[in-house]
């Protein structure tokens, strides 16, 4: 083959030579971008990880702070309001019902200057005379101490027995016409569980230092002697509440022989009765009586695993005592 013929060849070889570093730059080029695109997504991604997270951490901190009563609640209220407070459940220490709660929140709702009258919003079938006390106590303490903000007591379904021991200390009382109010009376209930010994034959081994120290057992026979203190303590107490209702109806309670028995009446008829003073709902008292329509809820709410707490340790209270005196 001569040179003429060879020199073409050598050439082509030349140009494909020279075409190598131009593709070993876009493939360079091509894998940069690649490169750079995956971390600007994962950096993106990240980011939108971050933002997401942070969301998820706020809500649940707000959560929080609603659980924990620390926004949400009355305190912060900085205009004219009729302040609300719910008494939703059973009265007791361990119940729905406390008087640490009920005075945290009557304290909270008469220290704002902005509180121009106060509901207690009343849904209850009673419970523990000593709670109750004490709330009526600390609601009429406060109507002293402020003499010009009105405190009335709006009935739901039910105020009876500690709930109306409660509703007692307001300056008037209001319910729905279907509402039941009174049940005026104080009981102790328990169980005995001698017949089902004698037929399992199961003996009960007691010993007691104190001839009354077995007082009310349950596995033990009624010691009439027992039963006759026990009646003259319910007693007793029961007029401790006629007192209360007495001091707190005055002379709108039309007394019969048996408004102080234990029954309990339709609020159109507790009015009649002079158990209470008109119909009405929060929002007629708020808007008609107080003229103040903006309601504003001052109740302190109790967290979830104190509630649990209190639940726990009344069912073992009960459980362990046997006997328990009630407003119901």
């Amino acid at each position: 083959m001569s040179e003429h013929e060879n020199q073409p060849a050598n050439q082509g070889g030349q140009q494909q030579n020279e075409q190598h570093p131009n593709e070993a730059d876009w493939q360079h080029q091509t894998l940069e971008k690649l490169v750079f695109s995956a971390l600007k997504e994962q950096r993106r991604a990240r980011h939108w990880g971050i933002f997401f997270k942070s969301l998820t951490f706020a809500y649940l901190f707000v959560l929080l702070f609603y659980a924990l009563d620390w926004i949400g609640g009355g305190a912060g209220a900085v205009t004219d309001h009729t302040a609300l407070i719910d008494f939703q459940g059973e009265i007791g220490s361990n119940a729905e019902i406390t008087a640490d709660s009920a005075i945290a929140s009557l304290q909270s709702a008469y220290d704002n200057k902005h509180t121009k009258g106060i509901i207690l919003r009343i849904n209850s079938p009673g419970g523990s005379p000593v709670q109750a006390g004490i709330i009526n106590d600390e609601i009429r303490r406060q109507r002293k101490l402020h003499p010009n903000i009105p405190v009335y007591a709006v009935v739901e379904d039910i105020c009876a027995s500690g709930g109306y021991y409660i509703a007692v200390a307001a300056d008037k009382i209001y319910v729905d016409k279907a509402s039941i109010v009174g049940s005026i009376g104080v009981l102790m209930d328990g169980f005995g569980f001698t017949g089902t010994m004698q037929k399992l034959g199961v003996e009960r081994r007691l010993l007691t230092a104190g001839e009354n120290k077995a007082i009310l057992d349950p596995f033990s026979p009624v010691n009439p002697k027992h039963q006759e203190f026990a009646q003259q303590m319910l007693d007793q107490i029961h007029q401790q509440f006629i007192a209360v209702v007495r001091e707190g109806r005055g002379n709108r309670l039309k007394e019969t022989p048996e408004i102080f028995s234990g029954l309990f009446w339709s609020g159109e008829t507790s009015i009649e009765m002079g158990l209470a003073d008109g119909l009405g709902s929060s929002e007629y008292v708020a808007r008609e009586i107080i003229k103040q329509d903006n309601i504003v809820d001052f109740t302190t709410h109790e967290g979830l695993a104190d509630r649990f707490a209190k639940r726990f340790g009344a069912s073992m209270t009960n459980t362990l005592i046997g006997s328990n005196i009630h407003l119901h």
